[in-house]
């Protein structure tokens, strides 16, 4: 699953994040880190993640790789997503405090695309205003089908 877009996150702030929250960033953590930045293409479920660190960490285990992902998502320096396939995917927080991006997923083709402004801003305020709810993020994936896959249907 490719998607277009770029991390403003580095090893270094993940690091100062862990430390913060009084963990360490560990040679094992760091090579579940180094991944998902090298993929930041890509949303990579666990166990994709462990068959690509295994190959630059072979002593790590699977059970290590999903810690590191909990750690990070319980941080807010990852996001864990479930699309149409069901698993669990991990995307790069990609700007600390703000809200989570939303995603076009096709549904012929698996590609997902990013949009990364805030679109339900209205929606929010209303939330608030009727509910007395104050949100604090969202995630929102619209299933269809992208333009190269109806380009296809029509040839």
């Amino acid at each position: 699953m490719r998607v277009v877009k770029v991390s403003n996150l580095t090893i270094e702030d993940i690091r100062s994040n862990l430390q913060k929250a009084g963990y360490k960033l560990t040679p094992q953590r760091e090579a579940t880190v180094s991944i998902l930045l090298d993929r930041d293409d890509e949303h990579l479920s666990a166990e994709e993640i462990y068959i690509l660190v295994k190959q630059k960490a072979p002593e790590i285990g699977l059970a290590t790789v999903y810690r590191t992902l909990e750690i990070l998502t319980d941080l807010h320096l990852t996001h864990k997503v479930v699309f149409e396939d069901g698993l669990s995917r991990y995307d790069l927080q990609k700007n600390r405090g703000h809200h989570f991006h939303h995603h076009l997923e096709c549904v012929e083709c698996g590609k997902i695309e990013e949009i990364e402004e805030d679109l339900l801003d209205e929606v929010e305020q209303e939330i608030e205003q009727r509910f007395g709810f104050l949100v604090q993020d969202h995630q929102l994936t619209f299933q269809g089908i992208c333009k190269k896959c109806q380009q296809n249907r029509k040839e």
